[in-house]
């Protein structure tokens, strides 16, 4: 959870062209979640997780949609300053998590566009339990790739790839050694 704090203020409204003031600070809590992503995607009507740029508005919006305090006057997120907009951005692209991977292995789901309900049912599939819907995307994500990972059959190398790695080994040692066989 990201926690901020939009200093009290004026602030100017574009949209009505006219002040308005933010009388005292207003704490934020902020959840990048599977849960947020849904309340996106259903009023967007498009995958939040795609390639293409999200809109100003798209992305205030996703902060409304991030976000766990009750109350909030809808005008505040646009007084939200820049430094707070980069804190936010740092918190969605933070892994959250320990856990690496080599670039041989795949991520399930390697798509453009991935939507909320396609992880959700990989959650499924992989038997997570649905609180897990409230925890950072990334986390999320990182388990699910784990589980896939951990579910795809071991497998066996060809005879002819076996005799390929083989004879890359053999030249190897023979050119470290200075030998002809």
């Amino acid at each position: 959870m990201l926690k901020l704090e939009i200093p009290a203020g004026e602030i100017w409204d574009e949209s009505k062209q006219e002040f308005f003031e933010i009388k005292n600070p207003i704490e934020l809590a902020l959840e990048h979640s599977l849960v947020s992503i849904s309340k996106w995607e259903s009023k967007w009507k498009k995958s939040f997780l795609s390639s293409t740029d999200k809109t100003n508005e798209e992305m205030i919006d996703y902060i409304r949609c991030m976000t766990l305090t009750q109350n909030v006057d809808p005008k505040v997120y646009y007084c939200i300053p820049p430094k707070l907009i980069f804190e936010i951005n740092n918190y969605i692209n933070d892994p959250m998590t320990a856990t690496t991977f080599t670039e041989t292995q795949k991520k399930p789901g390697a798509m453009k566009n991935i939507t909320s309900e396609q992880i959700y049912s990989w959650m499924v599939a992989y038997n997570i339990p649905f609180e897990c819907q409230k925890w950072h995307l990334a986390r999320l994500l990182t388990l699910i790739r784990v589980c896939a990972l951990a579910n795809e059959p071991k497998k066996k190398m060809s005879a002819r790839d076996i005799m390929s790695r083989n004879a890359a080994l053999n030249k190897a040692r023979r050119t470290a050694m200075h030998s002809k066989g």
